[in-house]
């Protein structure tokens, strides 16, 4: 038998003579309860089979396990995993909930049960507080091309589920354009402070038709954009070049470009804020914030 290279039971592997105890307590980490991994870095998909493995294979993987499972990014290790099971007394870094699965809500990836997209951002809206629920969304239409119109369907496939209000709140701000958590905080940031909603991912061409950039967020009827700059803007190479090349084309081009960092976003927002309506302002758009 092959040595294990994700989580499994560990009794399953002592009785069948893959490990023995002190291989396991020497080279693995536990996990969860009778649930151990090799020791090494842990990714939220790791912490997912996990936790399915924990439930002896019959719980289902939902919310942000299923997420990471689907594909969503900025799912750290530490974030508890989620299953649907009827166990009322889960071990720490696990949450399980007593929910109703519907047919056709549920998928298999990497041979376990999976909410399927629409539902995992069915109970994601309804549990997390807006703006996180925001966040989580965006992350997974983002990966999986889901639309607000599916998640819609599963609300009105479950009438007395609770807290739809919540879900209904972050549905009107969700967007799926938004590449990382900092973009979606960023978007909300604006449409709370009463600017017109901003277009996602917004394709600028040149003369030729060739697309130049993509801008994050933005308003394309007064050519005013929005990009948020992440480490690696700093960090990488390649990317400062490409930013420096579109930074003298989109000027060119016509467009106002803002550029976000994470430190104005969480401790100078009003500059930032006074900055895009001056930009909106300029360029004809009426006052609204």
């Amino acid at each position: 038998m092959q040595p294990p290279r994700g989580p499994f039971r560990a009794a399953e592997l002592l009785a069948a003579g893959a490990l023995t105890r002190t291989q396991l307590r020497r080279d693995h980490d536990r996990i969860y309860p009778g649930v151990w991994l090799p020791r090494g870095p842990l990714t939220a998909r790791d912490r997912a089979r996990a936790a399915w493995l924990w439930s002896r294979r019959r719980g289902v993987l939902a919310g942000l396990s299923a997420s990471a499972l689907l594909g969503s990014k900025w799912i750290d290790s530490d974030t508890p995993a989620e299953l649907i099971h009827t166990n009322r007394r889960p071990p720490p870094l696990l949450l399980v909930h007593d929910e109703t699965l519907l047919p056709g809500e549920t998928q298999t990836v990497r041979g376990m049960p999976v909410t399927r997209p629409a539902r995992t951002a069915f109970d994601l809206g309804r549990r997390l507080p807006l703006t996180e629920g925001v966040q989580r969304i965006d992350a997974l239409m983002n990966a999986t091309g889901l639309k607000v119109v599916d998640i819609e369907a599963v609300a009105d496939a479950h009438p007395g589920a609770r807290d739809l209000r919540q879900l209904e709140a972050t549905l009107q701000q969700v967007d799926g354009g938004a590449d990382s958590p900092y973009e979606s905080l960023a978007r909300l940031l604006l449409v709370r402070a009463g600017f017109p909603r901003p277009q996602t991912q917004i394709r600028v061409y040149d003369e030729y038709g060739h697309i130049v950039a993509c801008i994050d967020m933005g308003w394309k009827e007064y050519l005013v954009g929005v990009d948020y700059e992440g480490a690696h803007h700093w960090t990488d190479p390649v990317q400062r070049q490409h930013d420096a090349e579109r930074y003298y084309v989109l000027p060119e081009l016509g467009w106002i470009d803002l550029r976000l960092t994470a430190r104005r976003l969480h401790n100078r927002p009003e500059v930032f804020l006074e900055r895009v309506g001056a930009a909106l302002i300029g360029r004809g758009c009426p006052k609204t914030w």
